[in-house]
C-alpha cells in the first residue's frame, strides 16, 4: 500500500491490489485447509501427500508472484 500511496496511484489501483490480496489470502486458507486434510488422510510419508502439498504451495506461490507484477506494473505506469 505504501508503494501505491508514493507513486501516486488511484483509487482503481488500491481496488485491484485489494482483490488480488483478497484471492491471495483465499488461496492461502484453501493451501492451509488441504494440508490439514492431507496431514489426517495420510500420517506418514507418501508420494500423493508431497504433491499435493507442494501444487498447493505452488498456487499461493504464483499468488504472490501475481500480487507482485501488479504492483510492479503499476508504479511502473504500465496501468
Amino acid at each position: 500500500m505504501v508503494a501505491l500511496a508514493i507513486s501516486g496511484s488511484s483509487l482503481w489501483h488500491y481496488i485491484g491490489f485489494a482483490i488480488l490480496l483478497a484471492i491471495l489470502i483465499a488461496v492461502e486458507a484453501l493451501n492451509t485447509a488441504l494440508e490439514v486434510m492431507v496431514d489426517h488422510l495420510s500420517p506418514d510419508w507418501s508420494q500423493m501427500a508431497k504433491d499435493a502439498k507442494d501444487l498447493a504451495s505452488f498456487a499461493v506461490g504464483l499468488m504472490i508472484l501475481a500480487n507482485l507484477a501488479y504492483l510492479g506494473a503499476v508504479i511502473a505506469g504500465f496501468f
